[in-house]
């Protein structure tokens, strides 16, 4: 994952199934400004395609998205 970019934003999703995480992802990107950055860990691996396809959507950056272990981290910046 890019570690030198920091989060503005740490969204813990675990335990979370579809289509909690991006429910709550939609929400908190809402109170961010044009530019944060948005941390996201959830345990669904529904987050692997869901994520990129939201952002996708959503006209949001996708910086990166990987599997470690049995969570899922993902980076968003808000775009728009």
């Amino acid at each position: 994952m890019a570690e030198q970019l920091k989060a503005d934003l740490f969204l813990d999703l675990k335990g979370l199934l579809c289509p909690l995480p991006i429910v709550k992802l939609s929400q908190a990107i809402k109170d961010l400004p044009v530019g944060a950055i948005i941390e996201g860990v959830a345990t669904d691996p529904g987050v692997m395609a869901d994520v990129p396809a939201w952002a996708k959507a959503s006209g949001q950056e996708l910086i990166s998205i990987e599997q470690q272990g049995k969570e899922y981290r993902f980076l968003i910046k808000k775009v728009k």
